[in-house]
């Protein structure tokens, strides 16, 4: 599948966050899952935590989407945490307007 230059320039950006566990970014981690342009300016980045008890999943979903923030051409970055057991709560903490 081709991502758009908007998708890419996003992939690439988070996929430079650091973890702090681990020391190692997103990306060497495979844990960006997807990431969308829903519609022009609006990402939306799916990420697996390392564990589904990791205690710092707020924080990533956080970064990440403070990371796609900065990429030109986003206007709205969505970010929803999978397979985590408070992913409900992670997602509507971090994508509440």
């Amino acid at each position: 599948m081709n991502l758009t230059e908007l998708e890419e320039k996003v992939r690439e950006v988070v996929g430079k966050v650091i973890d702090p566990e681990t020391g190692l970014s997103f990306a060497e981690m495979n844990m960006i899952r997807s990431v969308k342009e829903e519609e022009p300016g609006i990402v939306k980045v799916e990420f697996t935590p390392s564990s589904p008890f990791c205690p710092i999943a707020f924080k990533i979903a956080a970064d990440i989407k403070r990371e796609a923030m900065k990429v030109p051409g986003v206007k709205k970055a969505l970010v929803y945490c999978r397979g985590h057991m408070m992913e409900k709560q992670i997602n509507e903490l971090t994508n509440r307007e």
